[in-house]
């Protein structure tokens, strides 16, 4: 696995499997994310598995589909809300990792600034330069 911590309570991830969630759960999380829309797996990678899997594993499960060029408030608003309500360490995925990364970093505006947004994607290896306009303008007007 590939997780990828971006802030002290939260990580990104790609695409993880069922038989990943015990191994997730051991490292602390409490909370996952899928960010990855089900069209793009097969059943065995679907919502539905990976939910049964972290519920089994202890773990609470939120599927929060975001479909590549249209991620919208909805989304993003539910993924600050998941992050916020959480009782420990969230990890989100989706295919590489860059959805959930994206999606934590729009929410994120209203409490860090956009400087420290950029980094912590940044040292997580995604590069959220070319939302800095998008994000500043939502720092100034908040998130939606």
């Amino acid at each position: 696995m590939d997780i990828r911590p971006i802030t002290d309570g939260y990580a990104v991830s790609p695409q993880i499997d069922p038989g990943d969630l015990p191994e997730i759960a051991a490292r602390g999380f409490v909370t996952v994310i899928c960010n990855r829309p089900d069209a793009e797996v097969g059943p065995d990678q679907a919502s539905d598995a990976i939910r049964k899997a972290a519920e089994a594993a202890g773990m609470s499960f939120v599927f929060n589909p975001v479909v590549n060029g249209a991620m919208g408030p909805d989304e993003v608003d539910a993924q600050a809300r998941t992050i916020e309500g959480a009782n420990g360490p969230v990890l989100a995925y989706c295919r590489s990792g860059t959805r959930s990364c994206f999606a934590w970093a729009f929410g994120a505006v209203e409490t860090m600034p956009v400087e420290d947004i950029v980094a912590a994607g940044g040292q997580a290896g995604y590069d959220l330069g070319p939302a800095v306009p998008q994000l500043r303008a939502m720092a100034e007007n908040g998130r939606g």
